[in-house]
């Protein structure tokens, strides 16, 4: 990496409840979503040189299959899967390309297409991606019937209770928080104020999760266009460019598996090691950032982030909601677009997603979710099986 890349273009639907629009296909989506970034980077299709498009549970080549809608160009297009890390994963593929000099312009998309219900993990029989880390799980205790990842994370948040002294109420206040910041998101699946015992009190799932403390299944898309400098100067594109200064991707060492620990099996080192790669590669700390977007598909996994992001000292994230740290008014705002809990988690988008709000809160445009001042903004996202990116950017001086 020596060169500089920027984003100057972001677009994306609403997300929405799986069927609700009629004849909403993801071709349909990203009809929406990627025209929508390029009217925001003002650039033309033909600018782009590769596409990167992100999915989880459609067929191959989907991508091409979605991209051909807004034109057929001949573009090279890149189909990326990465479970839900996926849309991340397309945005440092993008990265990587724009900033080694082999690209000037390229497109990062992602979208999904659900079916209603809890994620399937049927494999048709293959070996499955969650093997090793079920294998940790199973030796944790009989299953509760709860799906897969759902008891992977409550099982998490049980060992972070035992170990550290938390609460189910900790978490249900995550919950709180996601659907009162989504209130403000007009792409968000959900914009109702629950309170908090109506979080609390909402069918329980896994102890100790709730309904409205996991993020849904949804449909939608997401896509943002990243350039390089010598292309920002070219277009004038300065009054847009927000910079990212720093990423990385990890996966699973040794110790995500031994000793076990459903924490660790949920991608809690994962996560710490990209975000301190980030750091370093960025040249700034956690005590810079001003405002965050972090996978909370479980509000349980929030609390886990904000330790594995250096907000708080191992074991003390809960303390960080005992503060009310990570909303308005407190030391950093955590999803001010309502996280995947309440704006919606479409696997293959919600990378795209989290990088258009923080592009759209570094750049002052974000309406009345807005962080005021916000000058670097930092972006996690997970896959078990497992990928963890961590994204951070800033605005830019010339």
């Amino acid at each position: 990496m020596s060169g500089r890349v920027f984003v100057i273009g972001s677009g994306m639907t609403k997300f929405e409840k799986p069927g609700r629009r009629e004849n909403w296909s993801f071709p349909e989506m990203v009809q929406e979503s990627v025209p929508a970034a390029l009217k925001d980077a003002g650039i033309g299709y033909s600018d782009i040189q590769t596409a990167f498009a992100s999915f989880v549970q459609a067929p191959t080549c989907s991508g091409q299959r979605a991209l051909y809608e807004v034109g057929l160009t001949g573009v090279p297009v890149i189909n990326v899967n990465n479970a839900c890390a996926s849309g991340s994963t397309g945005l440092y593929l993008a990265r990587q390309a724009v900033g080694s000099g082999a690209l000037d312009c390229a497109l990062a998309f992602g979208f999904e297409q659900m079916a209603p219900g809890s994620l399937s993990m049927d494999g048709g029989g293959l070996p499955g991606p969650l093997d090793k880390h079920l294998s940790v799980l199973a030796g944790m205790g009989p299953p509760s019937g709860a799906p897969v990842t759902l008891e992977m994370f409550a099982r998490a948040g049980q060992e972070h209770m035992q170990k550290y002294g938390s609460t189910p109420e900790h978490f249900a206040w995550i919950g709180w928080k996601n659907h009162h910041h989504s209130v403000n998101n007009p792409y968000a699946q959900f914009q109702k104020d629950f309170t908090l015992d109506e979080v609390k009190e909402s069918a329980a799932v896994a102890p100790p999760l709730t309904k409205l403390q996991c993020s849904p299944t949804s449909d939608g898309s997401a896509a943002s266009i990243l350039a390089s400098e010598r292309f920002v100067d070219e277009h004038d594109l300065w009054d847009r460019a927000i910079e990212i200064i720093g990423q990385a991707m990890e996966t699973d060492q040794q110790n995500s598996f031994d000793p076990p620990s459903a924490i660790k099996i949920v991608g809690a080192d994962v996560s710490k090691r990209a975000a301190q790669r980030a750091y370093d590669q960025a040249g700034v700390g956690p005590e810079d950032i001003d405002v965050i977007e972090l996978h909370d598909c479980f509000s349980v996994n929030e609390v886990l982030t904000y330790e594995a992001l250096g907000l708080a000292a191992e074991g003390e994230g809960h303390l960080l909601v005992d503060k009310q740290d990570t909303t308005y008014g407190g030391r950093w705002v955590v999803n001010p677009s309502g996280g995947l809990i309440s704006k919606g988690h479409p696997l293959g988008a919600t990378g795209l997603a989290q990088c258009n709000e923080m592009t759209w809160q570094l750049r002052g445009t974000a309406g009345a979710r807005q962080v005021e001042g916000a000058t670097y903004a930092l972006q996690h996202n997970l896959g078990l099986g497992g990928a963890g990116v961590v994204t951070i950017y800033a605005r830019p001086t010339r």
